[in-house]
């Protein structure tokens, strides 16, 4: 097991991508170890996509890109600006809101980030927000989207982990709920420091603009709401689910808002191929290295080391988050979620924490990583696509990365918080 975690930190510093370096380096361990016949690794990797809960991923990817294509992504930014535009820093609360919006949508940290930073950075550029501020704002806010159903990341926990999607779903939004406000309040206090459109030169918008936005994008609001019912009254599973939103969404592209045509159609088939394709690689090889630190008793060895340092299911929960934490900085979230779960899940069960109460602080804490550096997917991604540098990015991120970990510290003391709605619903 030492000779495929070193194999692995080799692949991944010379840049290998993350599924082939998953896959050889679990390979390596079929091949010395005498007892597994290497075929086996083989039939893992097949075995390991075969799964009904894993369809939920590529409807979802797909659903996601026909939303994005149908006009509905136009559609809740100018209803987010409707609501928020006029407020200290209006740009900033735009963004925040439409990640909370889009969450529902894209299911992608790092699709919401990109969308944004071709869409809103600019105009914040223009409005004389400092560049920093502003990737800052869009890069951390699409954390939102970990919570919000249909989160692509609390599917694949749910998956490995063998937890209710359905629940992760609904414990999901009272998390992404409290982070929108925090993200807020962050925003606000740097942009009214700043002076970031303090000045009443932007109208507060009349209650039938406000009322109208709404109308043109209550097709878009009405899809997590209509998924969270569907699951919670058994109309349909979580993998149904992805199904529906897929028809849901060529319904309302094509019938409602008329501009889903078949050369944007084509664009999107062609774009969910290739990103499901890289999931389902990841996932499969995965699953190879799933086996191993099943077979090599990884999650026993690793309980005995923390329990070793504390019996208190507090400080143990404490260890387990900041070791994810660390992990997050250099590997994507989709990788961890995929090898951490197994690990960690069982170790934190032990000590009494509800699986889905660690599902959505785990899902939150892999997924900052993206956003802080060294190796953050979702931080150089707005900043290539704004020409910003890393370094201004870091030094504006602080407040609201800050906040975010505050937002989870309590999180994790208060399970209630999280809990709440799970429990009262289902």
């Amino acid at each position: 097991m030492i000779l495929v975690s070193i194999l692995f930190v080799i692949f991944l510093l010379l840049n290998v991508p993350v599924a082939f370096a998953i896959g050889i380096a679990s390979l390596s361990f079929f091949l010395l170890e005498p007892n597994l016949p290497t075929a086996l690794s083989v039939q893992r990797m097949v075995s390991g996509t075969q799964s009904f809960p894993l369809l939920a991923v590529p409807f979802f990817v797909l659903a996601g890109h026909i939303m994005n294509a149908a006009g509905i992504t136009s559609r809740l930014i100018r209803f987010a600006n409707a609501l928020t535009g006029h407020l200290v820093g209006g740009l900033a609360h735009v963004s925040i809101v439409l990640s909370g919006l889009m969450g529902g949508v894209s299911g992608s940290a790092n699709a919401d980030a990109a969308m944004q930073s071709r869409i809103l950075a600019p105009q914040m550029l223009k409005r004389g927000y400092s560049g920093g501020y502003a990737i800052s704002v869009i890069a951390v806010s699409s954390l939102i989207t970990a919570t919000i159903p249909p989160s692509i990341g609390l599917i694949l926990y749910g998956f490995v982990g063998e937890v209710s999607i359905g629940k992760l779903f609904i414990a999901g939004i009272v998390p992404g709920v409290l982070l929108t406000l925090l993200l807020m309040a962050t925003s606000y206090l740097i942009a009214k420091k700043r002076g970031y459109d303090v000045k009443a030169d932007i109208e507060k918008p009349s209650f039938r603009v406000v009322f109208n936005a709404f109308k043109e994008s209550v097709w878009a609001l009405l899809f997590p709401v209509i998924l969270i019912v569907g699951i919670r009254f058994g109309i349909f599973t979580a993998s149904e689910g992805g199904a529906f939103a897929v028809i849901y969404a060529l319904i309302i592209g094509v019938f409602v808002y008329r501009e889903l045509s078949w050369g944007k159609l084509s664009e999107v088939l062609s774009e969910t191929v290739m990103d499901n394709a890289v999931i389902m690689l990841i996932i499969s090889t995965a699953a190879i290295l799933g086996y191993i630190i099943t077979y090599a008793r990884v999650p026993h060895s690793m309980s005995e080391l923390i329990v070793g340092v504390s019996g208190d299911p507090t400080v143990v929960l404490m260890l387990v988050l900041l070791f994810v934490l660390i992990a997050g900085m250099f590997m994507e979230a989709t990788v961890n979620t995929l090898l951490l779960t197994p690990i960690f899940l069982p170790i934190v069960q032990q000590f009494g924490v509800d699986p889905v109460h660690f599902g959505i602080i785990m899902m939150l804490i892999v997924t900052l990583g993206g956003m802080t550096p060294p190796v953050g997917v979702t931080m150089y991604t707005v900043c290539s696509l704004t020409g910003i540098s890393v370094e201004r990015y870091i030094k504006e991120s602080l407040p609201f990365l800050v906040s975010v970990v505050v937002l989870v510290l309590v999180l994790a003391l208060f399970p209630g918080i999280v809990m709440f709605l799970p429990n009262l619903l289902m």
